[in-house]
């Protein structure tokens, strides 16, 4: 009889407002001027970056009072968080295009172009 391997567990998906508070932080470097950009608390702010960064099990940035600088780890995530959240623009972009008159994809119009 052959042994069932364990399920693979899933981890959880990155939360994309968690991503957006570190993209931001990165780029501000500073805890009150994110907040004030995201119209959020830094103590809004502080709680994002502390849950992502206990999600992935690594520090992201190095604090040192309301500012903050990226580490290692946390320079080698900026660039996938950045194409993460850029790509969820488009795809918000993709899907109001939907929406615009004319635009073939609204119809079956889409299928035919593709040779469908």
């Amino acid at each position: 009889m052959a042994i069932a391997s364990p399920p693979v567990l899933m981890k959880p998906i990155l939360d994309s407002h968690k991503l957006l508070a570190f993209v931001t932080l990165a780029r501000c470097g500073s805890f009150t001027q994110t907040a004030q950009e995201l119209l959020l608390t830094q103590s809004a702010v502080s709680h994002a970056i502390k849950s992502l960064e206990q999600e992935l099990a690594c520090r992201l940035f190095d604090r040192l009072g309301r500012k903050a600088r990226l580490t290692p780890a946390g320079q080698r995530l900026l660039g996938h968080a950045q194409r993460i959240l850029e790509e969820m623009q488009h795809a918000r972009a993709d899907l109001q295009a939907l929406d615009q008159p004319g635009d073939p994809r609204r119809s079956g119009a889409w299928q035919t172009l593709a040779g469908g």
